[in-house]
């Protein structure tokens, strides 16, 4: 990769070992459960995250959309935060297609939501309202600065679900990051979880892809939301192989990302006209905003590290840079001298 990219870690290429697999996989057809490599993937996922069985899928939103769909009917609502990407991100799909309807409270700083604003949030059994059927945690919570949501809330806010008879899931689109920051393994920290999804795509580099995990019974009943959404996929090991690498190789390297997190967070910190937001980074992402008083305003210093070979993304003055796979020491470094050299 020439460019350094921190617009997102979803930029990621695969590895020349996952290319070397997706060449020599084995293949069969997956909507007949014939693909044993997409079958070897789904065993292992199940396996890491502690959970009877799971689906391979093409995206996270897809497999955020099915786990909706199997676990809530039609005219049910699902408590989420409001900053949580199935309600900003994923095209309103939960109330378009399922007929579910979204009942948002806030999220916190550190991405929780309050436990009291959940079980206000819970419905009366009552002929006029809604039935409360699912709640939705982020973990890591993308939109507060990618927060690793500790094992002790999980399981105080799946008590809460469960007591009031509803499901626990976890949109886990960067699991990994949350579970190697809180050094608890992935099958502890989504065990108070009914589901779980986890993205392949974006940390750990696959070119395509996601996972669901849960029950034997509910992966059955995901499976048949998966095809509804068009989502049944035949020869699909060619980019499952590329998954297998993915949970053997790139879980615990996670650590590097969140190391030089931090050391471009203390680069930045020197620079006067950078205002970092309150704990950044938690994980593998760094927010910032420009001062009043900055020699550049955001259109311009995007386009001046552009044209240095290095994509930033931002938006209303606030900046976010991800670290992943293909940001390397030096490039951390070249990042800081012309942040430098830009607004100094």
């Amino acid at each position: 990769m020439n460019t350094i990219d921190y617009r997102s870690d979803t930029v990621t290429l695969p590895t020349p070992n996952m290319i070397n697999a997706m060449a020599n996989a084995k293949l069969g057809d997956d909507v007949y459960g014939e693909d044993p490599t997409v079958n070897e993937l789904q065993k292992k996922s199940a396996a890491l995250l502690g959970k009877e069985a799971a689906l391979f899928v093409p995206s996270g939103t897809m497999g955020n959309l099915a786990s909706v769909l199997a676990h809530c009917g039609r005219g049910d609502e699902v408590i989420m935060g409001s900053k949580g990407h199935t309600f900003l991100y994923e095209a309103g799909g939960i109330a378009a297609l399922g007929g579910i309807q979204p009942h948002t409270i806030p999220n916190q700083p550190d991405g929780t939501l309050y436990l009291n604003d959940i079980k206000n949030a819970i419905r009366e059994d009552d002929i006029h309202q809604p039935v409360s059927s699912l709640l939705i945690l982020e973990n890591t919570q993308n939109s507060c600065g990618g927060y690793a949501i500790s094992l002790d809330y999980t399981r105080s806010a799946a008590k809460i679900a469960h007591d009031n008879h509803m499901k626990l899931h976890i949109d886990g689109a960067r699991f990994f990051n949350a579970s190697v920051k809180l050094g608890i393994s992935p099958a502890e920290l989504a065990a108070p979880a009914d589901s779980i999804t986890f993205c392949l795509s974006k940390n750990l580099c696959c070119p395509v892809g996601a996972i669901i995990c849960g029950t034997e019974e509910f992966i059955q009943k995901t499976i048949r939301m998966r095809k509804m959404l068009g989502g049944g996929m035949r020869q699909v090991g060619v980019i499952a192989a590329a998954g297998i690498v993915a949970l053997d190789e790139m879980i615990d390297r996670l650590a590097e990302d969140h190391r030089r997190a931090e050391i471009l967070t203390a680069g930045l910190r020197e620079i006067p006209a950078i205002q970092l937001l309150p704990n950044t980074p938690q994980t593998n992402m760094v927010y910032f905003k420009l001062s009043t008083d900055s020699p550049m305003d955001l259109p311009t210093l995007i386009r001046s590290f552009a044209d240095q070979g290095i994509r930033i993304g931002g938006r209303n003055n606030e900046f976010r840079l991800v670290t992943h796979y293909w940001i390397t020491d030096a490039a951390v470094e070249k990042t800081i001298r012309l942040f430098r050299q830009f607004l100094q």
